[in-house]
């Protein structure tokens, strides 16, 4: 658990976030910053799902979730980062296959390419007008995936960091027994 404190913020620099600032006094609260099981489960659970399905201001809004939730806030926010600019391409990647597979699209298409022109695009058409009508292509699908990944990996992790939490319990406990 010493570990893990380290890697999380503070109470004071998330006060103090200018993103988190709205939330105020709610995140004053003790039972958002104490390591219990289900708050600690709840907060990873938070911060994947919103990580995983918001590209934009996941942070706030986990934190926002966690405070409504009473779940551990430092977890929620340190978790939003599963998705970073590393992550990114792949995640969205995947989500797009999953989605483009159950929607039933064929799954040897590419994902439509935001630069490549095609024969059937009329050249007038303004930039906006291009990209948007190319992100639309890929929405639905990309869509479905985000939504179906960071629920089954939001529960998934919440009910892994249960059970890690109880089986670190119990081998405490068998632990102190044999002594």
């Amino acid at each position: 658990m010493r570990r893990l404190r380290q890697w999380l913020p503070s109470a004071e620099a998330l006060r103090a976030n200018r993103w988190l600032r709205w939330l105020g006094p709610a995140l004053l609260h003790p039972k958002l910053w104490h390591f219990s099981r289900r708050g600690l489960a709840l907060g990873m659970a938070l911060g994947f799902f919103f990580g995983l399905l918001i590209p934009l201001a996941q942070i706030p809004l986990s934190a926002a979730a966690a405070v409504a939730l009473r779940a551990n806030v430092p977890v929620a926010v340190a978790s939003t980062l599963v998705s970073n600019p590393v992550t990114f391409g792949p995640i969205y990647y995947a989500a797009w296959r999953l989605g483009s597979a159950i929607l039933g699209e064929p799954a040897d298409a590419a994902p439509p390419s935001a630069t490549a022109a095609t024969q059937d695009e009329p050249s007038d058409e303004s930039w906006w007008r291009t990209a948007s009508r190319r992100i639309l292509g890929v929405g639905k699908p990309l869509l479905l995936g985000l939504v179906i990944m960071a629920t089954a990996i939001g529960v998934a992790s919440y009910f892994l960091v249960s059970a890690a939490w109880k089986l670190s319990v119990l081998w405490k406990r068998h632990r102190r027994s044999r002594r």
